[in-house]
């Protein structure tokens, strides 16, 4: 299988026929779907893929990679491309813009250069476009033409609706992109905000990569990525999917990284998939990682002379404003232990997770923002996710049974261990996520708290569906809390296969308070619609990764009102 990458290899060769590899695969496809009712052939529900096996098709040999748009703004928006040559040096190319499919209204058009620099990347910041309109573009080096993309600019003034699909966690070797071809197909998206982990750091063997193999999607280069060259190379092989490229081309996407686009549990200093002793400076990795994450992804640099200034704000009319935070590498101060937490190392008032700067930045944003809607686009669950301490240090089906099982029984029939139980300590289960960073939660909830804002967290990370309300230290309600759930990789079910995903999400339901949503083993999509009125989630599911044959369906959906009474997640 040719994946094609930074050193631009080769267009791959036709094979003759089925391979010894090719067989192998089949075989084992077929006995993971037979009896499941799943077809191993075919594009059913989605788009399709063809997963970096050479140029997709009726596309271009030039543009293998496809094109895509992103950081829309009222009267611009970045347009991006890369081209696959056979021999190094630089590039001239040319792109335009028209307000129609057919090209007969070209609004914009230039020249764009390139070379192996940017690794043969190409990024235009397109001025001049109307509000709320839509275009499509393309590039051209000489004669070949790319794929035509479409765009969307952003609203100004009165806006009754705004509906933004969000995603997060797209691991190549866990699976199919279904979920990238099932938004690629919509017409009813404003905008995809993509959460982070949009490329995985782990080698051939590493996370969730057991049935790469199976489905012709290992990960290259075979080992961890570390160097500039390594990262440009897994951009690349994720940029081979065709329906990474489809949902690339259909909307502008609004992206931000988390860990594994660097390293996992990456934070300021360090991470913890990286040892300084055996690969090398953390800080040169970071600078490898940061460099290709711009390359291939159609971001603005708000200050081009700090590449890891991410964090970036959109306004959407009078009806949201969406600001994209980076949780992970700016400010983070590194993760504590359990025993730290229970210590109370986590609760120092200085301890930082977007940094002083960062968290100023937000204040003045929201401050100076007049829209309905206060939207943080970020990595990691800020939701209050605290659990019984025997819970927390150790999820299993026995501490969950027990704990459950008190919780159910009627006081006058309590134990005394089941009275302890219910009595113990509290922790969160995850430290990664805001509550290992008490301190900074209570600061982001106490502006928008202090200014009257209508706060709506976007979340992804876990690989989980969540909806939870927002509270602060008092209890009091301050926003709501809508986590989006993998693209591709696997959620609880894997992680505590024993434990059936309905006796899980019952449980965190009723081990936490705030929670008023859990789903625990489905891969999917987040749909955000904002009106005045009400802001609605909803959350599709995909039922498999494993087949382009597949089906979708809406897994829940809750709302809340504005208005500090209001702000609370129920039923929709």
């Amino acid at each position: 299988m040719a994946i094609p990458d930074g050193t631009q290899p080769n267009p791959p060769q036709a094979e003759s026929g089925p391979s010894r590899r090719g067989f192998i695969r089949g075989a084992v496809l077929y006995a993971m779907f037979v009896g499941t009712g799943v077809s191993t052939t075919g594009c059913g529900g989605g788009g399709g893929g063809d997963d970096g096996a050479g140029p997709p098709a009726g596309g271009s040999e030039t543009f293998q990679h496809g094109v895509a748009s992103g950081d829309p703004l009222s009267d611009r928006v970045i347009l991006w491309t890369r081209v696959t040559v056979a021999s190094p040096g630089a590039l001239s190319l040319k792109w335009e813009v028209a307000s129609d499919a057919n090209f007969g209204a070209i609004v914009a058009r230039g020249d764009a250069a390139t070379s192996p620099d940017q690794d043969y990347t190409v990024k235009i910041d397109v001025t001049g476009l109307q509000p709320a309109s839509t275009y499509f573009y393309r590039f051209f080096l000489g004669a070949q033409a790319s794929p035509t993309g479409r765009t969307k600019t952003l609203p100004v003034g009165s806006l009754s609706q705004l509906r933004l699909a969000v995603l997060s966690c797209s691991n190549f070797p866990a699976g199919y992109f279904n979920v990238y071809a099932e938004v690629a197909k919509r017409d009813d998206i404003d905008a995809a905000l993509h959460l982070g982990d949009y490329i995985y750091e782990y080698g051939v063997i590493g996370y969730a990569s057991q049935l790469a193999f199976a489905i012709d999607r290992e990960s290259q280069p075979s080992h961890e990525i570390l160097t500039l060259e390594d990262y440009r190379r897994r951009h690349a092989q994720y940029r081979s999917d065709a329906d990474l490229r489809a949902m690339h081309a259909k909307v502008p996407v609004i992206a931000v990284w988390d860990d594994h686009d660097l390293a996992d549990n990456a934070w300021s200093g360090g991470a913890a998939n990286h040892d300084e002793g055996s690969e090398g400076s953390f800080v040169a990795r970071r600078a490898a990682a940061v460099q290709a994450y711009h390359e291939w992804l159609p971001i603005r640099l708000p200050d081009p002379a700090d590449p890891l200034k991410i964090y970036r704000s959109f306004d959407f009319g009078n009806l949201a404003s969406l600001h994209m935070l980076d949780t992970r590498l700016i400010g983070r101060d590194q993760q504590v232990t359990l025993d730290q937490y229970l210590s109370g190392l986590a609760d120092g008032p200085t301890r930082q997770l977007l940094g002083t700067t960062q968290l100023d930045w937000l204040r003045a944003r929201m401050a100076t923002s007049g829209a309905t809607w206060q939207v943080l686009g970020q990595q990691v669950l800020m939701a209050r996710m605290h659990v019984p301490l025997s819970v927390a240090s150790s999820i299993s089906p026995e501490t969950l049974a027990e704990y459950t099982l008190a919780l159910s029984t009627p006081e006058a029939l309590r134990s005394d261990s089941q009275r302890a139980l219910l009595a113990q300590r509290r922790a969160p289960y995850n430290l990664d996520a805001w509550d290992g960073y008490p301190a900074a939660r209570d600061a982001v909830l106490a502006a928008a708290r202090s200014q009257s804002k209508n706060l709506i967290s976007l979340a992804g990370d876990t690989h989980n569906m969540w909806g939870a309300n927002l509270t602060d230290a008092s209890g009091q309600r301050v926003g709501v809390e809508f986590a989006a759930p993998s693209v591709s990789s696997p959620g609880f079910e894997t992680r505590l296969p024993l434990i059936s995903n309905s006796l899980l999400a019952d449980a965190f339901l009723k081990m936490v308070p705030d929670l008023r949503f859990a789903e625990t083993s489905k891969r999917g999509y987040l749909v955000l619609t904002l009106t005045p009125s009400e802001a609605r989630g909803d959350w599709i599911e995909v039922s498999t990764v494993f087949s382009h044959s597949y089906s979708t369906s809406i897994t829940a959906s809750r709302r809340a009102l504005p208005g500090p009474i209001n702000l609370d997640l129920v039923a929709a």
